[in-house]
């Protein structure tokens, strides 16, 4: 399939020269991010989203919906390949929230793109569903502060006893570093995410298949969504909580607060 790159960029937001520079990484990726919703409904609802380029097409980019990780991590996958940019998909562990000595396994896709010219490649992410997220790609290398205001990041290397360096993104909190997921730079590829996929979105214990989360990132807050806890952080940092009333309300939030344009007739479990 060819992607519509005019209806993505309409999408986003996103005006500007299609070559593949840093700043048109940099400026796509922050677009993306404040322009299409993180959220997990067709597993909340029994089924695996596609991942096929048609579907997240019709679905993120022209049926006003959001997608979790996989669905946006391969749709910007195919917008960079199309810019030129050299990607290789990644896979990771997230560790923010784990419990000590807690291991997940590694179900979080992310991906490293190459730059002509650069002397590092840049790890690039808009489907991490959590506050911490990547306003902007960071160049990989240990150490190097990512101000992507109102957010800041940095990578890290993690103790580790494999053969592959292990690395660590972490986000300042409050003056200090938080850890959001480890991952080395062993190539994954298309297949194997259709597999974490559909465990993630079919698996009873699978947290994505039991509740709603939905996340939006304006230039003025972080909204989340998880079952009926909705939480507001503003850029400086103030935090607002309320309990939603019921899933009809929650329903009225996604399409209201995190403008989400629901299918007619859904209805969450609950």
């Amino acid at each position: 399939m060819t992607l519509d790159l005019d209806a993505y960029f309409a999408r986003i937001g996103w005006t500007g020269e299609r070559r593949p520079t840093v700043e048109v990484l940099r400026s796509v990726h922050r677009a993306h991010m404040l322009g299409i919703p993180f959220e997990n409904l067709e597993p909340v609802l029994g089924s695996a989203p596609s991942l096929a380029l048609a579907d997240l097409e019709a679905k993120l980019v022209r049926g006003g919906r959001g997608g979790y990780c996989y669905e946006h991590n391969t749709l910007f996958a195919a917008v960079l390949t199309r810019l030129g940019f050299p990607v290789t998909l990644l896979a990771a562990r997230v560790v923010v929230g784990a419990a000590p000595g807690d291991i997940r396994p590694r179900t979080h896709m992310l991906m490293e793109v190459d730059v002509e010219g650069e002397p590092t490649p840049w790890l690039a992410d808009v489907g991490f569903g959590s506050s911490g997220a990547l306003l902007e790609p960071i160049p990989l290398a240990e150490n190097v502060e990512l101000h992507d205001t109102p957010r800041h990041h940095r990578l890290a290397h993690a103790p580790h006893t494999g053969p592959l360096e292990l690395w660590e993104l972490q986000t300042e909190k409050s003056g200090v570093w938080e850890p959001q997921y480890t991952f080395t730079r062993e190539p994954f590829e298309a297949p194997d995410f259709e597999v974490i996929n559909w465990h993630i979105a079919t698996n009873p214990r699978s947290p994505f298949s039991r509740a709603v989360y939905a996340q939006r990132t304006t230039p003025e807050a972080h909204l989340a969504l998880s079952g009926l806890d909705l939480v507001r952080t503003a850029a400086d940092g103030t935090v607002e909580e309320r309990v939603l009333a019921d899933s009809a309300e929650a329903l009225r939030v996604l399409a209201d607060d995190f403008t989400l344009r629901l299918p007619e007739g859904t209805r969450l479990p609950g």
